[in-house]
């Protein structure tokens, strides 16, 4: 990137940015693609000793910057304690990485476990685009980075509401991005498949397919933002929804994900 294009980013969707779900993978690469940017950060995740290292990284290397704030996204007071935390900076750019992925037949994990899924991976992004998107339509800049996955694209056996919940992200981004595009505020959804993240390796799939690096992932979708409403990271995935959403029936698309997710994750 070009300082006049680093620049530019800068003065678009700085000074600060707010990373949710910034402790590791792809929010703390996120984070440290947007240092690099000259932006200054506002790390949110639930566990302070990963971020308080990464944040201190950031600092030395950067020379940007960075405050942490340890929270579970879950809570009921997220407004309150977001909008305390961030009541002095002026954020003009937010990335909503966090989710939960719960794994297994639906019947089988616990209701109040469905129930967080929903409040980190939709209640909480669309509070944040909510408190953070007001003050940048005001100032008539900003951006709003919300991550989907390609699996939001269909149902999927064994990941039924993680799956559910995705498709929300891409549609409230999409929906967002019409209703602000030409006010100067960036909206983008962004939709990888299998990344090679901490989170993603821990839950072992057998026999998964390929994975991105996080760097490739974020560089994509930073690079996206203010281009349309939704990327998915990586050619050979973009031709692979083309064929799963355009080319096969719905009933096929859904038999084959759910093929798919019992070869990796049935015991």
């Amino acid at each position: 990137m070009t300082h006049n294009t680093q620049d530019a980013f800068r003065t678009r969707y700085g000074p600060w940015a707010l990373v949710a779900g910034a402790s590791e993978g792809l929010g703390a690469e996120f984070a440290t693609q947007l240092a690099a940017r000259g932006l200054n950060l506002l790390l949110i995740a639930r566990r302070e000793e990963l971020l308080n290292t990464l944040g201190a990284q950031l600092m030395r290397t950067h020379a940007v910057e960075v405050r942490t704030l340890p929270l579970d996204l879950a809570r009921e007071d997220l407004e309150r304690v977001v909008r305390e935390a961030t009541a002095d900076l002026e954020i003009g750019l937010l990335v909503y990485n966090a989710a939960v992925s719960m794994i297994g037949p639906y019947f089988e994990i616990p209701l109040e476990d469905h129930l967080r899924e929903i409040a980190v991976n939709c209640r909480a992004p669309m509070t944040l685009a909510y408190l953070l998107g007001l003050p940048m339509l005001k100032r008539g800049r900003g951006g709003i980075l919300l991550m989907s996955s390609l699996g939001g694209s269909q149902g999927s056996a064994l990941l039924v509401n993680y799956t559910a919940t995705k498709a929300y992200n891409r549609l409230f981004a999409e929906g967002l991005w019409d209703e602000l595009r030409g006010q100067g505020v960036d909206v983008l959804t962004s939709c990888p498949a299998a990344v090679s993240t901490p989170g993603y390796l821990a839950s072992a799939p057998r026999g998964s397919m390929s994975s991105m690096t996080p760097q490739a992932v974020v560089r994509e979708s930073l690079a996206a933002l203010g281009r349309g409403p939704a990327i998915i990271p990586g050619r050979t995935y973009r031709l692979a929804n083309v064929l799963m959403q355009r080319l096969l029936p719905r009933k096929s698309a859904i038999k084959l994900m759910g093929r798919v997710t019992r070869r990796m994750y049935e015991k």
